[in-house]
C-alpha cells in the first residue's frame, strides 16, 4: 500500500475479528494507523492482527454489549496508543437463525439486535468523541447497510437498528460539524463474510442475480471506502450516507 494517510493517527475499529472489520482495520494499518480493535472471538482477532507490533495494535477480547468491557478498552487504547482520531463503528449483526418474518418474531431477539446493531455504536460514540471534540478532529464512520434501504423480509428488526444509525450519523454529524470532526456512514449489501456460509447457495444466487454489477463484494471493496471517509481527504464530507451495494439500491 503506498499511501500513509493515517501516519501518526490512532484508529479505534469494533467487530474487527472477521470479514468487514478486519479488513477495515487492516486498511487503517497498512496506511500508518496505529489500531485498537475489539471483537468477543479472541482466537480470530489474534490471529487477524497478528503480524502487527504491540505497539501499534491493541487487540481486546470483549463484548461490544456490555458497557463496562467498553469502558475498559476505550482507556487502554488511549493509555497505550494515544488519543483516539478515528473511530469505525462496524459490530452488528442481524438475527440470523433465530430471524423471520415480524409477525412471528419474539421481542427478545428485537432487544438482542437492536443492542448490538445499534446501541453498541451509540455506547463506543459515546465514550470517544468528547476527546475529538476537544481536539478539534475526528473521524466517524458507522457501518451501516442497504437492508435499511431495500427492506429485504424477514430483517425488520436489523432493518430497523441501521436505519437508526443512519439518523445517528446525520444529527451528530451536525451537532460536531464545527468541531472539526465528521461522521458518516457506510451501508455495504452484499459482501462475502462468514455469515454467507449459512446461507444457502440458492439465495446467495439470487444475491448475485439481484445485485446490477453481477458478483458479491469482498470486504476490501467496502474498506476502501472507509478508508477514504477517516481520510483528511473526506474534510468536507459530513452526514452521509453511502451505499456501497453494486447498485441494488441507488439513491
Amino acid at each position: 500500500m503506498s499511501l500513509k494517510r493515517f501516519d501518526g493517527l490512532v484508529a479505534v475499529v469494533t467487530g474487527a475479528a472477521n470479514g468487514i472489520g478486519a479488513a477495515i482495520a487492516t486498511r487503517l494499518a497498512d496506511e500508518g494507523a496505529r489500531i485498537a480493535v475489539i471483537d468477543r472471538e479472541a482466537d480470530s482477532l489474534a490471529r487477524s492482527f497478528s503480524g502487527l507490533s504491540s505497539e501499534s495494535c491493541l487487540a481486546f477480547a470483549g463484548d461490544c454489549t456490555d458497557q463496562t468491557t467498553l469502558s475498559a478498552f476505550a482507556v487502554q487504547a488511549r493509555e497505550k496508543l494515544g488519543p483516539i482520531d478515528i473511530l469505525v463503528n462496524n459490530v452488528g449483526q442481524s438475527a440470523r437463525e433465530r430471524g423471520g418474518p415480524f409477525l412471528g418474531s419474539d421481542e427478545n431477539v428485537w432487544r438482542f439486535v437492536l443492542e448490538i446493531s445499534l446501541m453498541t455504536s451509540l455506547r463506543m460514540t459515546r465514550l470517544l468523541a468528547p476527546n475529538m471534540k476537544a481536539r478539534r478532529f475526528g473521524r466517524i464512520v458507522n457501518i451501516s447497510s442497504d437492508a435499511a434501504f431495500a427492506g429485504d423480509p424477514g430483517l425488520v428488526d436489523y432493518a430497523t437498528a441501521k436505519m437508526g444509525l443512519v439518523g445517528f450519523t446525520r444529527a451528530l454529524a451536525r451537532e460536531l460539524a464545527a468541531d472539526g470532526v465528521t461522521v458518516n456512514a457506510v451501508a455495504p449489501g452484499a459482501v462475502a463474510t462468514r455469515a454467507h456460509e449459512r446461507i444457502a447457495p440458492e439465495i446467495l444466487e439470487r444475491l448475485r442475480r439481484d445485485t446490477p454489477v453481477g458478483f458479491i463484494a469482498a470486504p476490501q471493496d467496502v474498506a476502501g471506502l472507509v478508508a477514504y471517509l477517516a481520510s483528511p481527504e473526506a474534510r468536507f464530507v459530513t452526514g452521509q450516507t453511502i451505499l456501497i451495494d453494486g447498485g441494488r439500491w441507488m439513491l
